[in-house]
């Protein structure tokens, strides 16, 4: 391990997480795929052992800020190829977490970060909309006042966990103006009267992620389900899509770094013509490329993980990390499965599955041709940027 990046503690966090892992997870990947979800006991086996809402309040199960406890588990999970399961911990931790924490009033903290760190409570965030993506604007879902409530019209999509979850974090529309302030967040009940779930959706890749279409029909609220002030939906996404950027950036890293130690793995031992298929040049030129692609993006993404430490990843920095990380995933995995030859389409070798599981990176999170776009933005109005400045 890195010992400029990880110390000792998390030497001995990431030893219960590789066993949890390898208990709890590996045995069963392949059911969970043919089945489109995860079995919910995964979640209670998860909040036993200490791994869900890692930054939540100490009194609501949490009581670690560090983010790399964080990146420990993803790069736990990527060695086994459970990108499925690093979705289903992410969304606890890096999407509807932060939301919970830093928004919530006490009562709602209560009522809802106990369960999610224990497992007995799962999540979604619910932002995209069939007519709405990365243009968060777009977002036509409304939340109409009715009296002390709302009633809440509408249907999203795409929505990771959105099946199973009990708790859900819904962005809406509060004026029909559209304006920078005229959207709210709000907190739904699985059950509630007017909520209602599609059948999940058929993927290419993550087929063990649940990921549904949520529908809203005169669904009523009460003032208590309101997060945050009203008006300040987009606001409070801005300053949280960073945490869920680099989180799906830094997976995409530790899924490139387990996609070359397994084709280093194959390649050392296989055999054509007269040697090993690692005595070819031409393999040792791809897998010096990969190796030091990796390496580079690996100094980068360290550096914008302490950056969130301290408080100071901006969204531009966490835009170039999610989209050059993913980009890197998708190209070493495309090349990994290559050197595999027919071997790498076959899904029992697990460069199959992360070759799959590697491409809706690049979309979900916002988009990186919009990720891109967003930081020529920032370029081009002269705000500086740079993780290591």
């Amino acid at each position: 391990m890195d010992r400029h990046f990880y110390d000792e503690d998390h030497d001995a966090f990431r030893a219960t997480v590789h066993e949890w892992v390898q208990r709890e997870v590996v045995p069963h990947q392949d059911t969970w795929e043919d089945l489109g979800h995860i079995d919910p006991a995964l979640w209670l086996s998860a909040g036993k052992q200490g791994l869900l809402g890692l930054g939540f309040p100490e009194a609501y199960g949490g009581g670690v800020t560090d983010f790399r406890y964080r990146c420990v588990v993803m790069e736990e999970l990527a060695q086994v190829g459970a990108a499925s399961v690093d979705s289903a911990t992410r969304l606890v931790d890096d999407l509807v977490g932060p939301y919970l924490v830093e928004l919530a009033t006490e009562e709602q903290k209560s009522r809802w970060l106990p369960g999610l760190s224990a497992g007995t409570t799962t999540g979604a965030l619910a932002i995209t909309e069939p007519g709405a993506g990365s243009d968060l604007r777009r977002i036509s879902t409304s939340a109409v006042r009715d009296g002390d409530g709302w009633r809440l019209n509408g249907a999203k999509t795409f929505i990771t966990n959105g099946g199973l979850a009990d708790v859900l974090v819904v962005v809406a529309r509060t004026s029909p103006d559209g304006g920078f302030n005229d959207f709210s967040l709000f907190v739904v009940e699985s059950g509630s009267a007017g909520f209602s779930t599609g059948k999940g959706l058929d993927k290419l890749g993550q087929r063990a992620e649940n990921v549904s279409e949520l529908f809203f029909d005169d669904l009523g609220l009460t003032a208590e389900n309101l997060l945050g002030d009203v008006g300040g939906g987009l606001r409070y996404l801005k300053e949280r899509l960073p945490r869920e950027r680099l989180s799906i950036g830094y997976y995409g890293l530790a899924a490139s770094e387990a996609a070359l130690a397994w084709t280093l793995e194959h390649v050392r031992s296989r055999e054509i013509y007269d040697g090993r298929l690692s005595d070819l040049q031409h393999v040792r030129l791809q897998l010096a490329d990969m190796a030091t692609e990796v390496d580079v993006t690996r100094s980068f993404v360290n550096d914008a993980v302490l950056a969130l430490n301290a408080g100071r990843l901006t969204a531009t920095d966490a835009a170039k990390v999610k989209w050059w990380a993913t980009d890197l995933q998708t190209r070493v995995t495309d090349r990994c499965l290559q050197l595999f030859g027919g071997y790498g389409y076959i899904r029992e070798y697990p460069i199959a599955r992360a070759f799959v599981d590697a491409r809706i990176q690049t979309i979900y999170g916002g988009a990186n041709e919009v990720m891109r776009d967003l930081i020529g933005r920032q370029l081009a109005k002269g705000v500086p940027s740079g993780v290591s400045r």
